[in-house]
């Protein structure tokens, strides 16, 4: 099987309610938004159940991908802090059946509380 490695690139914090009508159909009545980060077009909303990632594509921004992943399925994580050469932190997450998906965060945006959701949520 190929593995698709998708990477959401340059994101940063965001509040929760920024955006919300774009991905709000998406969430079940007993869901909660947790963390929320935004790039240029993209984004990736954590919530108590799962990542939602939403790629927007195309010049006008109107074709959109959005990408549901279930704690359950992710098998494994990283992170990679920023460093003197490299100012963006990294999160890398597998998940069965997909493969490897990449986050690189802007500099200056703290990762550890989706990190520590992640421990919460996946371990």
């Amino acid at each position: 099987m190929a593995e698709i490695q998708p990477k959401i690139v340059a994101l940063s914090g965001v509040n929760t309610s920024n955006g919300s009508e774009l991905y709000e159909f998406l969430i079940l009545n007993d869901e909660e938004i947790l963390i929320s980060y935004k790039s240029v077009r993209d984004r990736l909303i954590v919530t108590n159940k799962r990542l939602i990632v939403i790629d927007v594509q195309g010049i006008t921004g109107k074709k959109k991908e959005f990408m549901i992943i279930p704690f359950s399925k992710i098998s494994t994580f990283s992170c990679e802090s920023a460093g003197t050469f490299d100012i963006d932190a990294e999160m890398k997450v597998w998940c069965s059946g997909l493969g490897r998906i990449e986050f690189e965060f802007m500099k200056g945006t703290d990762i550890k509380p989706l990190l520590r959701i992640l421990s919460m949520y996946v371990c």
